[in-house]
């Protein structure tokens, strides 16, 4: 079934998926290029400032879980068939020292052996990578794959200019690499569009039909006796006719022979422009540009790739029905076009952000329902699940906490108390001149009290919020909920309700479909992706 997964992938892949199960693996790992990627929710209103956060950063630190990897490497990599791996990870380690590289190959050469477990012996896989660490990524894929499984190093022009080219030249492109695991593998030719000058130099003629065509000869190319023959009065090739009497008579009869007016000359093949798949796509993609600012498929995140992207790659590498496994889902790209393309996907990622931007894209693009179209493994269901994510990890915790109600993110996961005692936001407009207004949100996942409360009312009071919305798992006591009733009513002259300005609901239950009282035309949430095209090439849903 067509799953999401939340968590690490390295655990996902050993617990979740069997050995020979995938057909085509896609990934787009972090670079090591010590810069965070963050999300940008832009609010549906249009009036209130875009929250930046951060999804994940993707600086690597040697440390002590490093070591510990590599001894795991050196267990494992003779039962995965990659005896040599340690070896190669050592001679890495001992050149380039312990430092942020050689953490984050180690970290990508374990995932990568499972990857290669998963992967059925017909299967394909592609790695997305940039020049910071490409080549040190193509050793350690020749080490597991084997050299002979090695199809393409895939340049990809993502870009035209950078603003990096002052002191040596832009960098313009990434790296796809291309292996198989085994020599039997799925791959269909990819065909784009004939370059102009190609079109005028070769597809000259126009027959009495208006299709264009160019000519080819029609010699065999060795010596074939029993090709020999006169056909109308024209002589055959030395070598002999490359076909038939009976298919000359054939191709005559479809109007596919061009016959000089010279008997002396040689008879000719037509072929149509019409009828040419198009010129067979190479190892450099430069007619496959990146996402531009107003296109409809940008959702705001920075290492999003285009769909034509994950087209070109899955239509090449798998057939509807195989499975497509992105182990760095990201925003779902691979996701979605494995979807449209009639494929099934499994996705992971370790951010419950990007979870939440999955379903709301596989909603919007598809009206996919989890559960009867895909399923979630790993995001809390119930309320003894959720005490376990606020265990593992608060943060995670806390923003799967805001989608409940939803609301927008507010700050950043990489230090505490820099929210300023925000940590979700919703936004709706209200008043004559309909201004934005907003809803502080609050989310604890340990003890509660009433200083709690206190807190959020001055939050309210300093940021001149409408209101305030705090969720809590444990159950909030008396005092709790006598100031919460002390800080009075919001009324709405828009909408025409009032509503308590500051509300308390537990995980159980807005788990149990319990809803805050707000006004109803209330904006939260990230982008939506706009949905898919129907067969006939228009969009069945405007954004």
């Amino acid at each position: 079934m067509n799953t999401l997964f939340y968590g690490d992938n390295l655990e996902v892949l050993r617990e979740h998926i069997a050995d020979d199960s995938v057909d085509l693996v896609y990934l787009d790992p972090p670079f090591n290029s010590k810069r965070d990627y963050n999300i940008l929710f832009k609010e549906a209103d249009g009036l209130a400032p875009a929250s930046q956060i951060k999804a994940f950063g993707d600086t690597w630190q040697y440390s002590e879980e490093t070591v510990r990897t590599r001894d795991e490497i050196a267990d494992i990599s003779l039962r995965y068939g990659c005896p040599k791996l340690p070896l190669m990870i050592d001679g890495f380690v001992d050149v380039l020292g312990h430092n942020d590289v050689t953490a984050y190959l180690v970290m990508m050469a374990i995932r990568l052996l499972e990857l290669k477990r998963v992967l059925k012996p017909t299967g394909s896989f592609y790695l997305h990578c940039d020049p910071t660490a490409s080549h040190y990524l193509k050793i350690i894929l020749d080490t597991i794959f084997g050299q002979q499984n090695f199809r393409n190093e895939i340049t990809w022009k993502r870009t035209s200019s950078h603003n990096d080219a002052t002191r040596k030249f832009g960098d313009l492109a990434d790296i796809i690499f291309f292996y198989s695991k085994s020599g039997d593998y799925v791959f269909h030719p990819q065909y784009g569009e004939y370059d102009e000058k190609y079109l005028r130099d070769f597809y000259r003629h126009v027959d009495e039909n208006g299709r264009t065509y160019r000519l080819s000869d029609l010699r065999s190319p060795n010596p074939r006796p029993n090709l020999t023959y006169d056909y109308k009065g024209y002589k055959p090739h030395p070598n002999g006719w490359a076909v038939s009497r009976e298919k000359m008579e054939v191709l005559d009869a479809e109007g596919r022979l061009y016959f000089p007016k010279l008997q002396t000359g040689r008879i000719q093949l037509k072929r149509f422009l019409d009828e040419m798949a198009g010129m067979p796509i190479g190892n450099v993609w430069d007619d496959l540009p990146p996402i531009s600012a107003r296109a409809q498929e940008r959702l705001g995140y920075p290492t999003q790739k285009p769909e034509a992207l994950l087209e070109r790659i899955i239509r090449a590498s798998s057939n509807p029905g195989d499975v497509v496994l992105d182990p760095f889902c990201g925003c779902g790209t691979t996701v979605s076009v494995a979807q449209k393309l009639g494929r099934v996907w499994q996705g992971i990622d370790v951010t419950y952000l990007s979870i939440a931007l999955i379903e709301s894209r596989l909603k919007a693009q598809y009206d996919l329902k989890p559960k009867t179209d895909y399923r979630v493994v790993g995001v809390p269901a119930d309320l003894a699940s959720a005490l376990d994510l606020s265990r593992r990890d608060a943060y995670q915790f806390q923003f799967w906490a805001l989608t409940l109600i939803p609301a927008f993110p507010a700050g950043g996961v990489e230090k505490k108390g820099a929210d300023r005692g925000i940590d979700g936001l919703i936004s709706f407009v209200d008043g004559a001149a309909r201004r934005s207004q907003q809803i502080i949100v609050q989310v604890k996942g340990g003890h509660v009290s009433v200083p709690h409360i206190r807190d959020l009312r001055g939050v309210i009071e300093r940021e001149k919020a409408a209101m305030g919305f705090y969720v809590c798992l444990e159950t909030p006591t008396k005092p709790m909920l006598i100031e919460a009733a002390g800080a009075g009513s919001y009324k709405s002259e828009l909408w025409k309700g009032t509503y308590p300005r500051i509300q308390i609901r537990t995980v159980e239950e807005l788990l149990n479909g319990q809803r805050f009282d707000y006004p109803s035309h209330v904006t939260a949430g990230g982008k939506q992706a706009a949905r898919a095209l129907d067969n006939s090439g228009q969009a069945t849903l405007e954004m």
